[in-house]
């Protein structure tokens, strides 16, 4: 029999999840626009994405760490808190300048909570399950990528950018009365740990070398896709596309729809034929997308990536958890978060330059060659490992599992 996985600790911690990444996801779409109506150039427009992704990689080994000894609960109310205090701030922020500094601050917080509250949901998921629970729990997200951005450019739109952190900020406190009433389950190992027995080591607590091949695709592929992140509503704007939001709507939909079968698929043929066909999913989307002149070919494109990227992240998550002992989840699960930061981060300020020579379609299609790269490198360690199992030198369950 399956072991159970519907908790009721794994739904509240589910919906808790939800409401951070709402109140997240809002702001996505609109601060780029933001910060350029308020004096940015095309680099500090690019920053908006590269120092929050730089604030949330440098805050997350020091998570992982204190996630090897302490109890979940009260790390993950306290990520909660800071992002709903920082997200208070921005309304003051109209020098471009302190802007950016609240970004920085606000990556902080992000890796702070968005490491713990993944970290989490793994203790309640029963192994066996793994794949599919974690593609369940990242619905959290992907409902989150349904609603937000679209209400965020909504609202940015018809009233005021204040009155659009006022509403991110009320639903990041929903999320803090939902994470408070969860019951949270912290491994005996962790339990029985003390931090006196740990000698922290940043590079040790920001990467598992166990799973450091599922992270390296990771940036890649982030790499390409937070071009679009940074730079779609100024795409929207340029071609004239009123019902820009229609990319999130579609992208989420078909990302919820393919959650569960692509939990399935990992847990029972493993992760290399998912990632390959996810990643070219995202691939076409992106060419899509930039030939989109109308609200059909944005759906569509939505849809393209919410096939492949939508499945994706969880199914790098779930590869790169299932290659770590349990006892460091917490340094794997922060390590494939500050990738997707660092793969993002990376790629706003990189297109943010060259933004300044090139049409944003054109970024698009540059940025695509990551993905290709990504689909490049699988093909050739899947090879290399095949290559090693037929010599004997390792095991059939190595090859569908890890690198």
């Amino acid at each position: 029999m399956k072991e159970r996985l519907w908790s009721k600790s794994f739904i509240m911690l589910m919906v808790g999840n939800l409401f951070v990444f709402m109140s997240f996801q809002m702001l996505i779409p609109t601060l780029p626009p933001y910060i350029k109506s308020i004096g940015a150039s095309g680099l500090e427009i690019g920053l908006v994405t590269g120092l929050f992704s730089i604030g949330a990689v440098i805050s997350r080994p020091f998570i992982g760490f204190l996630l090897e000894y302490k109890p979940r609960k009260s790390l993950v109310l306290l990520g909660a808190i800071l992002l709903f205090l920082i997200t208070l701030l921005y309304p003051i922020s109209q020098v471009v300048v302190i802007f950016l500094l609240f970004r920085f601050v606000h990556g902080l917080a992000w890796g702070w909570s968005t490491t713990v509250n993944g970290t989490a949901a793994v203790d309640v998921i029963p192994n066996s399950r793994l794949g599919e629970g974690m593609g369940y729990f990242g619905l959290s997200m992907t409902i989150a990528f349904i609603i937000a951005p679209s209400l965020g450019i909504f609202v940015y739109n018809l009233t005021s950018f204040a009155n659009l952190i006022y509403l991110s900020a009320i639903l990041g406190a929903i999320s803090i009365i939902l994470l408070i009433v969860v019951r949270y389950q912290t491994p005996q190992g962790v339990i029985n740990t003390r931090k006196e027995e740990l000698k922290f080591s940043y590079v040790g607590s920001l990467v598992e070398k166990s799973s450091w091949f599922p992270a390296f695709i990771t940036i890649i592929i982030n790499l390409g896709y937070g071009s679009v992140v940074t730079f779609i509503v100024i795409f929207g704007e340029e071609r004239g596309i009123e019902q820009i939001f229609l990319f999130y709507i579609f992208n989420a939909l078909m990302a919820t729809m393919g959650r569960p079968f692509a939990g399935r698929w990992f847990d029972q043929k493993g992760p290399i034929g998912l990632v390959l066909f996810c990643t070219f999913s995202t691939f076409i989307g992106m060419w899509a997308l930039s030939f989109a002149q109308s609200n059909l070919l944005i759906a569509i494109s939505g849809a393209l990536f919410g096939m492949g990227f939508g499945c994706l992240i969880p199914t790098l998550q779930s590869w790169a958890l299932l290659m770590t002992p349990s006892h460091r989840r917490g340094v794997a699960n922060g390590m494939i978060f500050s990738s997707i930061d660092l793969g993002m981060g990376l790629s706003g300020i990189i297109f943010g330059v060259i933004a300044q020579f090139v049409s944003t379609a054109s970024i698009f299609r540059i940025a695509s060659l990551f993905l290709l790269a990504a689909i490049a490198l699988v093909l050739i360690m899947e090879r290399k490992k095949r290559a090693a199992l037929q010599e004997g030198t390792i095991s059939k369950k190595k090859v569908r599992t890890s690198y």
